[in-house]
């Protein structure tokens, strides 16, 4: 069985690391080299500034602002969206009552069409989540004011994208509603291979519901739910707060620059202001942000591995 045992893992390897290098590790690459020059983006030519760019960047209060956003949507948006898809999906498996004659443990009347209905968001695009939400939060003729106005509370009209105060919390409530449905899928499937032994030990026990959930499934989903924390942190940093910032919000990006986030302010650096080499240097402060997010969550998630 040994015999030929490296060649077989190089040759299935080789190929996929190759991709890998030549599509995701050789585009870093060279987008560190270009922080060290004054390319525009739109031509050849250019010239090597040494740490010029990386000077600009510390005294770019934008870019600390964005800098600043991109925290917060990595640091709130994966603790909202996967608590909700954990609450959603133990009730969804284990919630439900004992019918007679049945087993212990249940999950709720018609749990399968709850997980449809939650997983739908994830069926739309986001840029459509995105345009559907923007119309929803217009002051004058968008559903939510016009709800608030239906029941009386025609003094409670917020600007809700246009004000810098509430804005960014409503393009993170667009994101976590885009999400959650995603997950609560996943942590359903995980559930369902908890032995059902487990619940029905606990509650002849004696406990309750949340003994269950923060003894039992917690624990034994633990790596499921480390893994969404990561995977939610990067779209927060990356591509899908992007598309909802650009799309919903003034500018983008405002009003005041209270959306501006990161990958954001890459793209305006490169494509509005022809300024390459500087969007750049943005984009190795966000590598750094990211894989500094996804080292700090997989040493704070680090526990001993429970196997059942």
């Amino acid at each position: 069985m040994q015999h030929g045992k490296y060649r077989f893992i190089v040759g299935f390897l080789a190929l996929p690391l190759g991709l890998y290098a030549l599509f995701v590790v050789w585009p870093f690459i060279q987008s560190i080299y270009y922080s060290f020059t004054d390319w525009t983006g739109l031509s050849p030519d250019f010239k090597m500034v040494g740490f010029d760019n990386y000077q600009r960047l510390w005294d770019d209060e934008i870019f600390w602002k964005s800098l600043q956003h991109s925290l917060l949507f990595a640091a709130v948006l994966p603790v909202v969206t996967l608590s909700l898809a954990l609450f959603f999906a133990f009730m969804i498996n284990v919630g439900g009552r004992r019918r007679k004659g049945g087993p212990v443990i249940t999950g709720v009347r018609g749990s399968g069409f709850y997980k449809i209905v939650y997983f739908f968001p994830q069926v739309l695009s986001i840029a459509i989540v995105a345009l559907l939400f923007a119309f929803a939060y217009n002051p004058d003729s968008g559903a939510i004011n016009s709800l608030l106005r239906g029941i009386g509370l025609d003094g409670v009209q917020p600007l809700w994208l246009g004000d810098p105060s509430l804005a960014l919390w409503c393009v993170m409530a667009v994101l976590v509603w885009s999400q959650v449905g995603f997950f609560v899928v996943l942590f359903s499937a995980g559930m369902a291979s908890i032995p059902a032994d487990l619940y029905e030990a606990a509650l002849l026990d004696g406990a309750g519901r949340a003994a269950t959930f923060f003894r039992i499934t917690l624990p034994l989903l633990w790596d499921t739910v480390q893994s969404g924390w990561v995977y939610m942190g990067i779209l927060a940093l990356g591509a899908e707060s992007f598309a909802v910032v650009q799309i919903m919000t003034t500018g983008p990006g405002g009003p005041d620059y209270s959306t501006t986030v990161m990958v954001l302010y890459v793209y305006q650096k490169a494509f509005r202001d022809g300024q390459a080499a500087y969007a750049t240097t943005i984009g190795v402060a966000l590598l750094l942000v990211t894989l500094a997010f996804a080292a700090v969550v997989m040493r704070l998630g680090r526990r001993e591995r429970l196997e059942f």
